[in-house]
């Protein structure tokens, strides 16, 4: 009798699971983090089977069994297509970066293309992860730039990949809870925000070369964001520039834009290797005034990877470890900056499609990774986005970096950031202002400003300032009156 019951129990949890993964929605904010890293175990569902009476082994064994039901079995062509499905998602934000800053997005494709297997290869090939450009150097390229000169900036970047060095020999030898403490949600909801809101001038400046071209491109990547299913929904930027693009020709016939130059398009070669651009002199400054802004790409990888566990039902944290995760990506960083491209980051766009096409085999992601490199060497590809109107860009960025900025509001509201706390208001405050308002530190031929000072004032406010009760709870709801 309790054999039967419990053969029973098993089928009917299975059945329950199926349905509930179907309409399971996969975070996809990093900053959902669990408290105890250390402790996290692989699962598929979100929630404790155990509570409802069903043994171990018998998890073990159907979880298995689902996974193998929903999984796709994939030929190797299926394999191919998948991957540059997958490569397609993070084309739009992968190339916008290097637009904005001045670099060869060729350049771009080819170091996360080459970042992303060096990636894999320091995990043993097994987390299914994509890299692409960070847009959270933007701002401080740009800054460095005009301080130190593209070589300097570049050669600056170095020093993203020692952070994540240093924070994978420390993850190996003390576990993660330091960086709860180091970089709780109070400080790293503003530096998100700071990240989108110094971005703000730039993206209006670009805008207003030619509104009608910017609010076109806008529109429609609102409406991809609103109203789009599936992957459509994963690609509003690549949408954007396609629909501004197709409307830059229409407007040209009427007048209405500069139109776009063919010619820089048909006299590019077939083709080309990227511009690499190697760093020509050392120099510890412009590594300095980079490493501060580390700190929110670090914490944002730490999550995406907490994720991908959840949307694969493996315990990435464990096996390879978080450590080898987190060199990985570094090592991937220090390749873009001796290459000439911008610092790589995990993709939350490309775990979302992942969880919607159940597709997880490590090797999809690494034919991605092949599929931009093979885009980087097509000469005629690098001239077709250099081609692109300034105003399509500023109009994406209208809404790219305003939703970055939410992103760093949302993250202190998931994580119940008590809101009405004075301590919290003062880091807030503090760390806003100093960004957005230009403040700089400067020692000679040394420079420190913008997100990576206010990174630091950040830091040492919430390790300076001392935590009571009350600014740990959460925030409070406001009173309504009812009228009589």
């Amino acid at each position: 009798m309790c054999k039967f019951l419990r053969s029973r129990a098993v089928s009917i949890f299975c059945r329950l699971a199926k349905r509930c993964t179907f309409a399971l929605e996969i975070p996809m904010s990093w900053f959902e983090i669990p408290n105890e890293f250390n402790k996290i175990q692989a699962s598929l569902i979100k929630f404790q089977t155990s509570s409802i009476g069903i043994p171990n082994e018998f998890n073990r064994i159907y979880i298995d069994k689902f996974m193998s039901e929903t999984t796709p079995l994939l030929t190797p062509t299926r394999k191919v297509i998948a991957g540059m499905q997958f490569l397609f998602v993070a084309f739009g934000a992968t190339v916008l970066v290097p637009l904005l800053v001045g670099l060869d997005p060729s350049t771009a494709l080819f170091s996360a293309g080459v970042g992303t297997l060096i990636f894999h290869l320091v995990t043993k090939g097994k987390v299914p992860i994509f890299l692409g450009s960070s847009f959270a150097f933007i701002a401080p390229i740009v800054s460095a730039t005009k301080i130190y000169g593209l070589q300097g900036a570049l050669f600056g970047l170095l020093g993203v990949g020692f952070v994540y060095f240093a924070m994978s020999a420390l993850i190996r030898a003390f576990g993660t809870k330091f960086i709860s403490r180091l970089f709780p949600p109070i400080v790293i909801g503003p530096i998100i925000m700071l990240i989108g809101l110094s971005l703000a001038p730039a993206a209006v400046k670009m805008a207003q070369s030619n509104w009608l071209l910017a609010l076109i491109s806008l529109a429609t990547a609102i409406c991809v964001t609103l109203y789009a299913k599936g992957l459509v929904k994963l690609i509003p930027i690549f949408l954007g520039i396609i629909v501004g693009y197709v409307a830059d020709l229409l407007l040209h016939g009427a007048g209405l834009s500069d139109g776009i130059d063919f010619k820089l398009i048909a006299d590019a070669p077939w083709f080309a290797l990227p511009q690499i651009h190697l760093p020509s002199t050392f120099s510890w400054e412009p590594i300095l005034f980079m490493i501060p802004v580390a700190i929110a790409p670090v914490i944002e990888h730490i999550g995406d990877v907490y994720v991908v566990n959840n949307v694969v039902g493996k315990n990435f944290v464990k096996d390879p470890g978080l450590h080898r995760t987190m060199l990985g990506d570094g090592l991937a960083c220090v390749f873009a900056a001796l290459v000439g491209g911008p610092p790589v980051t995990t993709y939350s766009e490309v775990t979302g499609a992942m969880s919607l096409t159940k597709i997880t085999a490590p090797v999809v992601f690494r034919i991605a990774a092949v599929t931009g490199i093979v885009f980087s060497l097509i000469g005629k590809v690098s001239a077709l986005l250099r081609s692109i109107d300034q105003a399509i860009l500023g109009g994406i960025m209208l809404l790219l970096f305003g939703t970055i900025a939410g992103a760093g509001i949302s993250s202190m509201l998931h994580s119940k950031v008590n809101l009405a706390s004075s301590r919290n208001v003062v880091i807030i405050s503090v760390t806003l202002t100093t960004g957005i308002g230009g403040a700089a530190l400067s020692w000679g031929n040394f420079s420190l400003a913008g997100i990576g000072l206010s990174a630091i004032i950040a830091v040492v406010l919430n390790l300076v300032l001392p935590e009571r009760a009350e600014d740990r709870v959460e925030t409070p709801e406001p009173e309504h009156n009812e009228g009589k």
